[in-house]
């Protein structure tokens, strides 16, 4: 059974999150880490036992590396993407994938080109209760969806080193919150055929509330709402013909998944997760290398693009743009 050496691309919260769940994944082993301050990489690697760089190139041109996790912020991810293909790495980048589609499709196109793997960690498609609860609706035992409400709200102070607030790095309720329900409406309903969103845009340009109403076929929508100024529920409610599906908070990490049929009592979806979750989308990398693939069935390049696609135009309807990135009025 091959290991794959891990090379990590960043040294924040989510990159050490990353770290501890590696140790969950018997065919990953954490390589190296780069990041673009020498000392935050060599705590870093003293902390995870692993090689420390004190640059992303590095961890890139490392031929032991097979597998790039890329956790920078969300305006370097084309470049950081595009920089480990180059090398011939197959590459896991967190979300958003990009900031717009263009983006996307220069990341996508350089994958294919290149022939290695490409993915973006969306890590709620591959948990396991997500997967569960998706195959209880694909049964339709309860029947066609006709509404789907789900919302993201934190309270973060605009603190001078908060990224959310930061418009430079690509900040915003929607593209680091609203992601999620976004998601998850895509996942169990597919591609809307309107959007409509407002928001509210605070004193550093970003859009600090965000609101979303997609419309599909057969009068059924997705409601969802997102934050950096109030700590909002944070889960999804799925209102079928006979029944309901309820995610509890976490709307991107259920702790419970209730089926509530009509007239029958609820019963939970009984899942166990293992650690903090990031372990099974890395799982599906491996596996998906082992089968010869450049791309997951589970969350497509194509997955991707239609995510980044909704982004885009939620963007461009509440009058969002990210300076040397797009211009998407």
């Amino acid at each position: 059974m091959k290991t794959y050496n891990i090379g990590i691309i960043g040294t924040g919260y989510i990159a050490q999150t990353m770290a501890e769940a590696l140790a969950f994944v018997p065919q990953a082993r954490l390589h190296a880490v780069g990041s673009r301050n020498s000392e935050t990489a060599k705590d870093f690697a003293a902390k995870y036992n692993c090689l420390g760089y004190s640059s992303y190139e590095a961890v890139a041109a490392d031929p032991e590396v097979d597998i790039v996790y890329i956790s920078t912020p969300h305006n370097l991810h084309c470049e950081n993407t595009l920089m480990c293909i180059a090398k011939g790495k197959h590459v896991l980048c967190e979300k958003p994938f990009a900031v717009n589609a263009m983006e996307v499709d220069l990341m996508i196109n350089a994958a294919r080109a290149k022939g290695v793997f490409l993915m973006e960690a969306l890590w709620t498609r591959f948990n396991p209760r997500i997967i569960a609860a998706k195959e209880v609706l694909d049964s339709k035992r309860l029947g066609k969806i006709k509404l789907l409400k789900g919302d993201f709200g934190l309270r973060i102070p605009a603190a001078e080193n908060s990224r959310h607030h930061n418009k430079s790095l690509i900040g915003g309720s929607v593209m680091d919150l609203g992601i999620y329900p976004l998601f998850l409406a895509q996942l169990l309903m597919g591609k809307p055929k309107t959007i409509t969103a407002t928001a509210g845009i605070g004193p550093t340009g970003v859009d600090t509330n965000c609101s979303v109403t997609l419309g599909y076929a057969d009068d059924a929508l997705a409601v969802i709402y997102s934050s950096i100024l109030a700590h909002t529920d944070c889960n999804a409610s799925v209102y079928c013909e006979n029944g309901d599906l309820l995610f509890d908070k976490w709307v991107h990490l259920p702790e419970k998944v209730t089926i509530v049929p009509l007239n029958e009592n609820p019963e939970t979806l009984e899942v166990e997760t293992i650690d903090n979750c990031y372990n099974y989308e890395v799982e599906e990398v491996i596996k998906c290398i082992e089968q010869g693939k450049t791309q997951s069935d589970l969350w497509s390049w194509d997955d991707s693009k239609l995510l980044i696609e909704t982004l885009d135009e939620i963007r461009r309807q509440i009058g969002l743009e990210y300076e040397g990135h797009d211009n998407i009025n």
